[in-house]
């Protein structure tokens, strides 16, 4: 049930996420999520793309360094509260969001959370027994 995550270390200078960026465009890599934290000496960018084996191959050619991690995207009802409402469940197992962004979609009635989360045991218990819906790579259109 969980999707590949590829986070790249990025020098901190200017253009280099640029650079990855048109990397994959020309190779017709799909971005559908993207997150950007910093230090003062490197950035890291986490993404999810349709295709993170073809990514990951790419940016390694390019002497890119990265990790792949398994994260979960999660559906929530785009509406006020519907993020709260996934929250309060993981809050009430004590499950820890270690990190979390949104993911790019098309669907009108439904927002998409990749997360990283503490205890996945715990994380897919407490979802399955609420029914909130943990989407697969198939569902997402991510190979």
């Amino acid at each position: 049930m969980n999707i590949h995550q590829i986070s790249v270390f990025l020098e901190n200078r200017t253009g280099q996420l640029a650079e990855i960026t048109a990397l994959l465009a020309k190779e017709h890599v799909d971005i559908r999520a993207l997150s950007i934290a910093e230090t003062a000496d490197y950035g890291l960018a986490r993404m999810i793309v349709d295709d993170s084996y073809k990514a990951s191959s790419i940016l390694l050619q390019h002497g890119d360094i990265l990790s792949m991690t398994p994260v979960y995207a999660v559906q929530v009802p785009d509406r006020p509260g519907g993020l709260t409402e996934l929250l309060q469940i993981l809050a009430e197992v004590h499950v820890d969001v270690e990190y979390m962004y949104s993911l790019f979609t098309h669907d009108t009635d439904n927002a998409y959370m990749v997360m990283r989360v503490s205890d996945e045991a715990k994380f897919l218990g407490a979802l399955g027994d609420r029914q909130i819906k943990v989407m697969t790579k198939d569902e997402l259109g991510l190979k």
